[in-house]
């Protein structure tokens, strides 16, 4: 990999752990078009779903006191239901149907934007979970869906965070055990995880504290900004 394309792939890597640990969500919209970029589109996903994974462990420690294990379980094993289905198929489809898959993942985002979330509103949000964890698996990003699912339950930050940090590890853990049996993720990739630790350490720790400062909202902005985040990088990538 050329010593550009690794300077970018950890500056995108440290602003996606950022942006996930403030937030609870989103790294996914940093991180797999850098890594698919970097070093394409099946590689990309799942070396993306390895450092979201090891991300989240972080965000969990960080989180602990206020992870909402009761009501965010049933979110939780939809997550895992659909994220090992989704990743199923991805090992059995060309590159190709990997990129349509994303692009289609972000037409569904504007979709539930413009639908004001009238899917959220009638579907339960384990429901929600099952289709975000399987179009997570697939494309490398759930889009709104996770975001929404979990926003059902009517949260705080510091709880909706805690929450939205055991989902995607479940997901992103999930989605790991299956590419490392499809031979997507190997030792290489393992040790870039490893050496990556450092920024995921010091990306939960901003992400924390900007959460812990911002008030309500704020952080209802900031969820919205990186919802919206998802339709501009649909449109970014389709022109």
């Amino acid at each position: 990999m050329h010593p550009v394309i690794v300077v970018v792939v950890l500056i995108g890597a440290c602003c996606s752990f950022i942006v996930s640990s403030s937030v609870g969500f989103g790294g996914s919209l940093l991180m797999v078009p850098v890594l698919v970029l970097a070093v394409g589109a099946k590689d990309g996903v799942a070396l993306a779903a390895l450092l979201l994974a090891s991300n989240n462990v972080f965000k969990l420690l960080a989180y602990r006191a206020t992870v909402p294990w009761r009501v965010a379980t049933g979110i939780a094993i939809a997550t895992v239901v659909g994220a090992a289905f989704g990743a199923r198929l991805l090992l059995g489809v060309p590159n190709v149907a990997v990129v349509v898959a994303v692009l289609l993942m972000f037409t569904m985002t504007l979709a539930f934007e413009r639908s004001a979330f009238e899917p959220g509103q009638r579907f339960a949000g384990p429901w929600l979970a099952l289709v975000s964890g399987a179009t997570s698996g697939f494309s490398g990003t759930s889009g709104p869906l996770k975001g929404v699912a979990i926003r059902n339950l009517g949260l705080d930050r510091l709880h909706f965070v805690g929450a939205a940090s055991l989902v995607s590890f479940s997901g992103d853990a999930t989605k790991v055990l299956v590419f490392t049996d499809g031979e997507l993720l190997g030792l290489s990739e393992y040790l870039l995880a490893l050496a990556v630790l450092p920024l995921m350490l010091l990306g939960t720790g901003i992400g924390r504290r900007i959460n812990r400062r911002a008030g309500e909202r704020l952080f209802a902005g900031m969820f919205w900004t990186v919802m919206v985040g998802y339709s501009v990088r649909l449109v970014t990538t389709v022109t």
